[in-house]
């Protein structure tokens, strides 16, 4: 599904939704009697439902925001971040270096790997797409992983570098959030943690701690990485 600024994709929308692909289809343990008839759960009438029920969502969603901002005065300027988690930390990136949020896809990793960081290549759509770790590029510690009693679905982000998209799995997405540009401004003049790689300020969100990524120095860093 393709982003944009007043689109809000949360992880309570996709887990209204049997992902039954996931736990005995192509992904899962392949004990569905469909997998016979169909071979690869995107042929399947279960599938392609559910895609179709999804993209309703995000459609009455879009429409549900756009009466709301109506009733928003004009002179609150904002500015739209992706909210996502890895490990234990949250992060937020602007969603204009964003240019998709997509299902968790397998990563082929790469002989003679120069770079840490590059994990290997994911296949989106067909075609080949360098696949990257934030974890290392941030220098996060995810060893301690995030108790959850809800069911959270890792995605994958496809980022706007330089050289072309790049892909970078993350363990959960929260949705695409409009923040005060003053409340955002406060953050980055606040020095909170200052000494934090690509990191312009560190605001509180929905009660944690959000570390609010760097666009420009971040994008730099995956260029470096893919040479």
């Amino acid at each position: 599904m393709t982003v944009s600024d007043s689109l809000s994709v949360t992880h309570e929308d996709a887990q209204a939704i049997d992902d039954c692909w996931n736990r005995i289809g192509i992904h899962g343990d392949k004990s569905c009697p469909l997998l016979t008839e169909h071979i690869h759960c995107r042929n399947c009438a279960v599938y392609s439902a559910a895609a179709t029920r999804l993209l309703d969502r995000y459609a009455l969603q879009q429409e549900d925001r756009e009466q709301v901002a109506t009733a928003v005065e004009t002179d609150v300027k904002t500015r739209s971040l992706l909210m996502f988690r890895l490990g234990e930390e949250w992060l937020g990136l602007a969603t204009r270096s964003l240019v998709e949020v997509a299902p968790l896809q397998t990563i082929h990793s790469l002989p003679h790997q120069r770079s840490r960081a590059l994990l290997g290549v994911a296949n989106v759509r067909g075609a080949l797409v360098a696949c990257l770790s934030l974890v290392e590029l941030l220098g996060l510690d995810t060893t301690n992983p995030v108790a959850s009693g809800a069911r959270v679905m890792p995605r994958m982000l496809i980022i706007a570098a330089r050289g072309g998209p790049v892909v970078v799995p993350v363990d959960e997405v929260d949705g695409i959030h409009a923040i005060d540009e003053r409340i955002l401004d406060a953050a980055s003049q606040s020095g909170a943690q200052a000494s934090a790689k690509y990191t312009r300020g560190v605001l509180q969100f929905k009660g944690r701690s959000l570390r609010w990524l760097d666009e420009e120095q971040l994008l730099s860093a995956v260029t470096r990485s893919l040479t």
